[in-house]
C-alpha cells in the first residue's frame, strides 16, 4: 500500500507534543509522510491559518484524497479510517470500541490541556515562580497518571484497551514523555515508585520503533535547523 501512496503531509514544529501522537500512528501504520514544519510566528496567518483555523499545528494533508484535516485527535481518526483497513491500532466492535472513545476523548481533554498548561507556567509564562499555578497542574499530571495507573491495576492488562497496544495508548505518549521535565528533578524515580503500572506502560511505549523513529526525526530536524532539545 505504502508504494502507491503520496506522501502525506504532516504540519509541525519542533516544540510540540501534538503532532508527534500522529507522526507515531503514521509510522505505525506505515503510511509515508513528511513534516513541514510551520514557524511558530506564521501560525496565525496566511496562508497556514487557511488549513488549520485554530492556527495550530498539528494538520495533516492527504495527496491522495485531497483532505485536510486538522486537531491531532481528528487527524488520528481520519488515519484510522482510510489507513487502518486490518483494525491493526483499533477495535471495531462493543465494549472496546466504546473504552478506546472514553480513554480518546480523556487524552484530548484531561491529559494534554492539562499537562500543557504545567509547561506553559514552568517556561512561557511572563511571571515567573508562579507556584500556585505551577503545583495546580503538577497536581493534574499526577493525577491524570494516577487514573492510568488504578485502571492497569485493576484490568491487569497491559495496555488500556483489551488484550493489544492501540491508537488510545499512543495518544498519551508524547505529554507522558515530558511529564518528567514538568514535575522536575528526581520526579522519573517517584513516578517509577508510586506508579508502577503506569510506568512500565510507559516504557513499553517508549520502546516501540515507532516511538523512537518519530522521535529520531524530530532530533534530527533540531540538527538540522542547528535547534537544540531541553
Amino acid at each position: 500500500m505504502a508504494a502507491q501512496l503520496k506522501p502525506l503531509k504532516l504540519y509541525s514544529h519542533l516544540g510540540g507534543p501534538n503532532p508527534l501522537k500522529v507522526a507515531i500512528i503514521l509510522t505505525e501504520l506505515g503510511v509515508p509522510f513528511h513534516q513541514d514544519l510551520v514557524d511558530m510566528s506564521k501560525l496565525k496567518q496566511e496562508p497556514y491559518i487557511t488549513v488549520n483555523p485554530n492556527g495550530r499545528v498539528p494538520a495533516l494533508e492527504d495527496p491522495n484524497t485531497g483532505v485536510v484535516v486538522w486537531e491531532s485527535g481528528a487527524c488520528i481518526e481520519y488515519l484510522l479510517d482510510n489507513y487502518d483497513k486490518e483494525h491493526k491500532l483499533q477495535y471495531t466492535s462493543s465494549p472496546e470500541k466504546w473504552d478506546q472513545a472514553a480513554w480518546k476523548y480523556f487524552q484530548v481533554s484531561g491529559q494534554g490541556p492539562y499537562f500543557g498548561q504545567a509547561v506553559w507556567f514552568k517556561v512561557y509564562h511572563p511571571e515567573k515562580n508562579l507556584t500556585s499555578a505551577i503545583d495546580r497542574y503538577n497536581g493534574e499530571i499526577k493525577r491524570v497518571l494516577g487514573v492510568i495507573d488504578a485502571h492497569l491495576a485493576k484490568t491487569g492488562k497491559p495496555y488500556l484497551v483489551g488484550d493489544k497496544v492501540s491508537f488510545v495508548d499512543f495518544m498519551f505518549v508524547p505529554w507522558n514523555h515530558i511529564a518528567p521535565f514538568c514535575l522536575g528533578e528526581g520526579s522519573e524515580a517517584e513516578l517509577e515508585k508510586t506508579l508502577p503500572l503506569m510506568w512500565a506502560w510507559r516504557q513499553r511505549l517508549e520502546a516501540r520503533e515507532s516511538v523512537k523513529a518519530a522521535y529520531a526525526e524530530i532530533e534530527k530536524l533540531k540538527a538540522e535547523q542547528g535547534a537544540g532539545s531541553h
